[in-house]
């Protein structure tokens, strides 16, 4: 199914899921969290919303609350079987109803200030390239702590923008390190942003397949996609988008969005 014109750019119909679950080890119950006025899922939501590309989103969850508080502001839950094992698979169960999707986007349930141009990006990655089944997003790491830091998942790509690893590591490794090179015009390392746009076909046999070994090893479900011998594609963005993962993660949030709600007043 396509609806482009001829002349016009090949634009795909595409949805955007948000997983969401009510558990959380570092920051218990993050998505309802609601100090700035709106449960954090609520910010999350309408951050999706700005998209321009989607035809809708909704919150896939498997938590009654959780959906009483998105269809409390205006907002679509769809429920999900309770025993799933991540939120790749919550997406992929949602995706079985989408018949008429091509183009399927996991946007994270704590990632508050995600744009909606990122969100539009990763759907035009897989639009321009029929040979991609999974598209994503990288931000330069400018910082050496960052670049050491396990939780930060770094990527490496071709100049094609076809990802070759995703790493808890610091890729590539520099063999004689200098702190010149953080700051290169051209930068030599990228954090890899937790948005995911699939083909929905691909989404759904993915979740049927077993952990890969690099998998297993590294905790990062997109080497299951490499393994597999499938093109991720990844763009980069100047600026990452900010999860919410622990109690100092959400004060700053908070503060960020007061200091925004006085400055628009």
């Amino acid at each position: 199914m396509s609806t482009a014109a001829p002349g016009l750019k090949l634009r795909l119909p595409s949805y955007v899921v948000i997983p969401a679950r009510l558990a959380s080890t570092r920051l218990p119950r993050k998505l309802l969290l609601a100090e700035t006025g709106k449960p954090l899922i609520q910010h999350t939501y309408e951050a999706a919303r700005r998209a321009t590309r989607p035809f809708g989103l909704c919150v896939a969850t498997d938590s009654d609350e959780i959906a009483r508080a998105v269809r409390s502001f205006g907002g679509k839950a769809v429920l999900t079987s309770a025993n799933l094992a991540s939120g790749t698979d919550r997406v992929a169960e949602v995706a079985l109803d989408l018949v008429d999707i091509e183009i399927v986007v996991n946007v994270q349930g704590d990632e508050p200030e995600l744009s909606g141009a990122a969100i539009d990006e990763v759907i035009a990655l897989l639009e321009a390239d029929p040979t991609a089944v999974m598209a994503t997003l990288a931000t330069p790491i400018r910082d050496r702590k960052k670049l050491d830091d396990p939780a930060c998942v770094k990527v490496v790509f071709d100049s094609a923008g076809r990802a070759l690893y995703f790493s808890r590591a610091a890729i590539p490794h520099a063999r004689e390190w200098r702190d010149e090179l953080l700051a290169d015009e051209s930068p030599r390392f990228f954090q890899h942003l937790g948005l995911y746009a699939y083909r929905r076909e691909f989404l759904s046999n993915l979740a049927k397949l077993p952990r890969s070994p690099l998998e297993q090893l590294e905790n990062l479900e997109q080497l299951r996609v490499l393994e597999t011998g499938n093109t991720i594609l990844v763009s980069t963005v100047n600026e990452p988008s900010i999860g919410i993962d622990t109690p100092e993660d959400y004060r700053e949030f908070v503060e960020r969005t007061r200091r925004a709600t006085r400055a628009a007043g």
